[in-house]
């Protein structure tokens, strides 16, 4: 019998089941000794550390840190990133003056800026925020510089024919239209800001889960070490699905989600 894919229950049991899998024999070999323990404890030891950790105000401390600079970090790529991008893809000259600036700075990775931050900003939490910026922000732009461009020309022909006016051509011309690659970036962008937000706390020491991940391999606490991993991974994955839920509620009426098994 074949699995339909389709089937939102197929969908969450697989992997689920995946994990489970994984996670068994893991625990098998810490028990074997296959995997030694100095180097991966046990899932249940990095599970006992979760519990303890879930019921002490360190980890929500530490989550509320980062995710914090994270929502500040996103908003202003999502911001910035999508007003310079519809700016720019609109005026082939604009996007032809301001193309080389962009693809020197593009490449440049936020690591690489941290020196420069902590000189001129200093190692608090503005300098994270900046850095989770600086690495979102050109996901951003880009897709709405890609947005922009996806609007149907005879459609934007058509409706100036008509001569519809501006705020009904943004309405249902421009926004449907430019709406599936902007929540796309939102997406890579949201994951961008969280890997540099974590990273900044790991490197600089700022307060939030990369902190608390460093101070457990600095005193060599594995099982704590990986439970801060399996927590980012988690707060990763939570954030991702929030966002894929509100991509797939708002654009409900498109082509890719209209035939989505409910």
């Amino acid at each position: 019998m074949m699995l339909n894919y389709n089937r939102r229950s197929v969908r969450f049991l697989i992997p689920l089941a995946t994990i489970f899998l994984l996670v068994a024999l893991w625990q098998l070999a810490s028990i074997t000794d296959i995997i030694p323990t100095r180097f991966a404890p046990a899932p249940t030891q990095i599970v006992s550390e979760l519990a303890r950790l879930v019921a002490a105000s360190e980890l929500w401390v530490a989550i509320g840190s980062t995710l914090t600079a994270w929502i500040q970090a996103l908003a202003i790529a999502v911001v910035g990133g999508s007003t310079v991008g519809l700016i720019l893809g609109s005026s082939r000259y604009l996007s032809a003056f301001f193309r080389p600036a962009i693809e020197f700075l593009k490449p440049i990775p936020s690591i690489a800026m941290i020196p420069l931050v902590i000189l001129t900003m200093g190692s608090g939490k503005s300098s994270e925020v900046f850095l989770a910026t600086y690495a979102a922000i050109f996901q951003m732009l880009m897709s709405a510089i890609s947005a922009v461009r996806d609007v149907d020309p005879v459609a934007r022909d058509t409706a100036a024919a008509y001569s519809m006016p501006l705020w009904a051509r943004i309405r249902f011309l421009i926004i449907p239209s430019m709406l599936p690659q902007l929540l796309t970036g939102i997406r890579i962008s949201s994951n961008t800001a969280l890997i540099l937000c974590i990273t900044s706390e790991l490197l600089v020491g700022m307060n939030g889960l990369g902190n608390q991940l460093g101070q457990a391999r600095s005193v060599g606490n594995l099982p704590v070490m990986y439970a801060y991993i399996l927590v980012i991974g988690i707060v990763g994955f939570g954030l991702n699905t929030l966002l894929m839920a509100l991509q797939r509620r708002l654009l409900s009426w498109h082509e890719s989600y209209r035939n989505e098994a409910r």
